[in-house]
C-alpha cells in the first residue's frame, strides 16, 4: 500500500510566495535588497508578545526582506562549502570531470597504453564519486544549512519589529 502525499495541501498554506519567485530573474530577485541598516535595524528588535504576533511579523518580514534572507542562505551555503572540504573537493572533481569529459565531443581517451570512451570515463567518475560522496557527508551538510537558515531567518523575521507605518495600517478596519 502506498503512501502518497499531496503536494498542495502543503504548498498551499505558503499562497503565492513562491509562485513569484519563480517566475522572478536572478537580477529582478536581487534588486529589492533592503539597506543593511535597515536589516539589522537594533531599534526594532523587540521580543513578540504572543504568537499571534510572531505570525504576523514572521508573515510581513519574510516578504519584506525576501532578498535579504536570500543573501543570508546563499553566505551561509558559502560558509557550509568552505568548512566541509572534502565536499568542496567532491564538487571541484566532478565539475572538472565533467567538464573534461564534454571537451572530448565524444571521442576516446587515448592515453598511449589505453584508450577510454566516454562511457568507460562516465563509470569511472561514478566509481570514484560515490565513496567520495559518502565520506564527504553532503546530507549531513545540508541538514546544517537547512537548521542554520531556518533559525537566522526564522529567527530574524520573528524579532523583528514591522515599522510603526504599516504596524497601524494592519488594525485600522
Amino acid at each position: 500500500m502506498a503512501i502518497q502525499i499531496p503536494i498542495e495541501v502543503i504548498t498551499s498554506r505558503f499562497g503565492d510566495r513562491f509562485n513569484s519567485l519563480r517566475s522572478q530573474s536572478m537580477g529582478s530577485r536581487f534588486a529589492n535588497l533592503r539597506p543593511i541598516s535597515e536589516f539589522f535595524d537594533l531599534k526594532r528588535l523587540s521580543k513578540p508578545a504572543n504568537i499571534g504576533e510572531v505570525q504576523s511579523r514572521v508573515n510581513y518580514n519574510l516578504g519584506y526582506f525576501s532578498s535579504n534572507y536570500a543573501v543570508v542562505f546563499v553566505m551561509l551555503s558559502i560558509y557550509s562549502l568552505l568548512t566541509n572540504w572534502p565536499l568542496m573537493f567532491l564538487i571541484m572533481l566532478v565539475a572538472v570531470g565533467l567538464w573534461g569529459i564534454g571537451r572530448l565531443n565524444g571521442r576516446d581517451l587515448d592515453l598511449g597504453f589505453r584508450r577510454f570512451n566516454t562511457s568507460q570515463l562516465y563509470t569511472i567518475m561514478v566509481c570514484i564519486a560515490v565513496p567520495l560522496f559518502f565520506w564527504a557527508s553532503p546530507i549531513g551538510t545540508f541538514m546544517w544549512l537547512i537548521g542554520a537558515t531556518g533559525v537566522t531567518v526564522f529567527g530574524h523575521a520573528a524579532m523583528m519589529d514591522k515599522p510603526i507605518e504599516n504596524a497601524f495600517s494592519e488594525e485600522a478596519v
